[in-house]
C-alpha cells in the first residue's frame, strides 16, 4: 500500500468528507462492539489512563514518564495489568482502553502504527485462549455487519464494497500457527526468525495473501509480554494469538490466555529482563490470588482503517499522533 500524507492541522483533517465518513463508520463499530458484548454479559469498566506501571511493550516502543505529585508514572501502553485486576470485580469486562506508545520512527512507514489509539480490551475469567478468539471473532463479524447495515453511503463513498467482507462473514476464521506462518514466509524466499514476532513486513505479506482474516496462534516464549501463558504440554509455546486482516491491512487484535501464578510470572518477569519489584501493586495482587483467565484488545483504528479501506491509520483517527511527527 502507497503512504498518504497526514494532514497539516486538526481543521484539515476534520473538515474533510473522507474524515466524517470514516468517523461515522468507526461509531457504527463501538455501538456494534458494545452492544455485543454487553449482551454476552460483560460489563464495561473505565480504563485508567496513569499508574506506577505498564505493559512493558516490545518492538522498540517507548513509555511515556509523566510527574505524579513527586512519583514517577507511567501513561498507560496497555490495560493488561489493568485488566486481570478488573476480574476481582467482575467475571467478564471490557474497556475502550486509550494508549500511548512512543513507537520506533521506523513504523511511521507502515500504514498502521500511531502513538496514541484506542483499544477494544476484553478479559474474560476462567476462559481458554480458544473463548477468546470465539469473542474476538464475534466483535469482529458484529461490527462489520452493523457497518454494511447502516454505514453503506459511508462505505460507498470511501471507495470500500461490502463484497470485500463476503468470506470474513462466513466464519470462523482461518488458523495458523507461528512455526507454520514462518514456514510459509521461508517457503517465499524471506527471511523470518522462528523465535521471534512476525516481522512487520512479513506481516503484510501474509495479510496481502488471504482473502479473509485469520489467526496465527503459538508464538514462542520470549517472544512476547510475560503475562502470556506458557502452554503446559508444549514448552516453549505460548497460549496466546494474532488476528491478522486480510488484503495487507495486518494484526487487528492480540491476545492470550495468562499467567495467574505468582512464581511464574516472576520467573517469566525475569527472564524477560522485566524487574518485578517496579510491579509491587500488581504482584502483591497476585500473590493473594487472581482467577485464571483470556483476553485481548483489537486496534479500533486498525479495525477502522480495514472495514473502511483504507490507505493510513492515522485516517481513522481524529487527532492522529504519528510516530515521530509533533502535531496538534
Amino acid at each position: 500500500m502507497t503512504t498518504v500524507v497526514p494532514p497539516a492541522s486538526p481543521r484539515e483533517h476534520l473538515s474533510r468528507e473522507s474524515t466524517r465518513h470514516t468517523l461515522r463508520i468507526q461509531n457504527a463499530i463501538l455501538s456494534a462492539t458494545r452492544e455485543h458484548l454487553t449482551g454476552l454479559g460483560f460489563t464495561e469498566l473505565l480504563p485508567p489512563i496513569i499508574g506506577p506501571v505498564t505493559d512493558p511493550g516490545g518492538r522498540g516502543s517507548k513509555q511515556v514518564d509523566i510527574d505524579f505529585y513527586g512519583h514517577r508514572y507511567k501513561l498507560m501502553t496497555s490495560a493488561i495489568l489493568y485488566k486481570q485486576a478488573s476480574l476481582l470485580a467482575f467475571d467478564k469486562i471490557f474497556c475502550i482502553a486509550p494508549n500511548v506508545r512512543l513507537e520506533p520512527l521506523e513504523t511511521c512507514n507502515t500504514n498502521r502504527h500511531l502513538a496514541e489509539f484506542h483499544q477494544i480490551d476484553v478479559e474474560i475469567s476462567g476462559a481458554t485462549r480458544e473463548d477468546a478468539m470465539a469473542v474476538a471473532e464475534g466483535i469482529v463479524v458484529n461490527a462489520v455487519r452493523r457497518v454494511i447495515a447502516e454505514r453503506s453511503a459511508e462505505l460507498a463513498a470511501l471507495g470500500r464494497s461490502p463484497e470485500a467482507f463476503t468470506e470474513l462473514l462466513e466464519w470462523p476464521f482461518d488458523r495458523m500457527t507461528h512455526a507454520d506462518a514462518v514456514a510459509n514466509l521461508r517457503g517465499l524466499g524471506l527471511e523470518q526468525s522462528a523465535d521471534a514476532e512476525i516481522d512487520w513486513r512479513n506481516e503484510e505479506i501474509l495479510s496481502s495473501k488471504a482473502s479473509r482474516p485469520f489467526f496465527v496462534t503459538d508464538y514462542p516464549k520470549g517472544s512476547r509480554g510475560f503475562y502470556d501463558r506458557e502452554s503446559r504440554t508444549e514448552a516453549g509455546r505460548l497460549r496466546n494469538f494474532d488476528l491478522i486482516a486480510p488484503e495487507g491491512y495486518g494484526e487487528l487484535t492480540s491476545g492470550s490466555e495468562r499467567e495467574y501464578e505468582y512464581a511464574r510470572i516472576v520467573t517469566r518477569m525475569r527472564e524477560s529482563g522485566e524487574n518485578p519489584a517496579k510491579y509491587g501493586w500488581y504482584l502483591d495482587m497476585v500473590r493473594d490470588g487472581i482467577p485464571g483467565s483470556a483476553g485481548f484488545g483489537i486496534g479500533l483504528e486498525r479495525l477502522t482503517r480495514y472495514v473502511a479501506g483504507l490507505t493510513s491509520v492515522w485516517q481513522a483517527s481524529a487527532y492522529p499522533k504519528i510516530p515521530g511527527v509533533v502535531s496538534a
